[in-house]
């Protein structure tokens, strides 16, 4: 029996090229594509088959997601792998570089659902997957993740030694928020989420003169929080300020940050072009 077996969504093939590389005994299962060699219908519908389903009872099977950048397709494509392996007695392991709909992790107004839990309960319930491994969960801390078999992985340590080597002097490491400081251990700006839509920002009395700021952080979807901390820290006499995020979500999101700072250090959680850190060790390391 092989190590273990890794299958990838869509999303999460580049990592899982990384991994095969690196892997010597695990096998990637890729899904395969329709007649006409695609993974998606003209009318946009999801197209999964996995012929080699019937053989993996017994196995150590583990599907491979990153939430982004189709998060919704993606989804679709993680639910049917998920109800092939179940059709085939299969009780896999799920690991997530991004979790999807991870922001709305808490119930703000009436009417709304709490999405990230709702995810975790079906995985766990319908699709009877024994693990779920996440790189920096948003929802990170919140009280209801100890009922899920969760298994919280980061990838910080990464970032921060890269940032390490390239700058000689010491960095001052902090999260852009609260919600930050509770993900990383880092000392946050004050926000407070008001709304599923709504944030306010309390600029703090700041004293970074001379020094290089290292704002660390999961996501950056639109950069706000990212541009807002970037002007609190250069009032505050920062010398440079450098960023390190662990998913990157919109690409036009990103090229802001980019510009902005005077270095962005991203993983290859999510795929995009700007991703400089490689963590398919971590993945590797984490599943042995």
């Amino acid at each position: 029996m092989k190590n273990f077996i890794i299958i990838p969504t869509s999303t999460a093939e580049h990592l899982a090229k990384g991994i095969k590389s690196k892997g010597k005994s695990l096998e990637v299962i890729l899904p395969e594509k329709n007649r006409e060699g695609k993974r998606y219908f003209p009318d946009g519908e999801v197209y999964m088959k996995i012929s080699k389903a019937d053989k993996l009872k017994g196995e150590r099977v583990v599907v491979l997601h990153s939430g982004a950048p189709m998060p919704n397709k993606g989804l679709i494509e993680l639910e049917l792998i998920l109800e092939i392996l179940k059709d085939n007695k299969v009780k896999p392991e799920v690991f997530f570089t991004y979790f999807p709909y991870s922001q709305q992790d808490k119930v703000f107004e009436k009417g709304e659902t709490n999405v990230a839990e709702n995810l975790l309960k079906k995985l766990v319930s319908y699709y009877k997957v024994k693990k779920i491994y996440i790189i920096d969960p948003h929802f990170g801390g919140r009280n209801w993740v100890k009922k899920y078999p969760i298994i919280g992985v980061s990838a910080v340590p990464y970032l921060i030694k890269k940032a390490r080597r390239d700058f000689d002097e010491n960095i001052l490491f902090l999260s852009p928020d609260k919600g930050g400081e509770r993900r990383t251990g880092f000392s946050g700006i004050k926000k407070k989420r008001l709304t599923s839509f709504k944030v306010r920002t309390l600029s703090p009395k700041l004293n970074f003169k001379g020094k290089i700021v290292g704002v660390v952080d999961d996501i950056i979807e639109t950069g706000g929080t990212l541009l807002k901390f970037y002007d609190f820290s250069k009032k505050a006499g920062a010398k440079k300020i450098i960023v390190l995020i662990t998913q990157g979500i919109l690409p036009a999101g990103i090229s802001k940050i980019k510009k902005k700072y005077s270095k962005l250090y991203l993983t290859n959680a999510v795929k995009q072009k700007e991703a400089n850190i490689d963590i398919t060790d971590l993945i590797l390391k984490t599943l042995s």
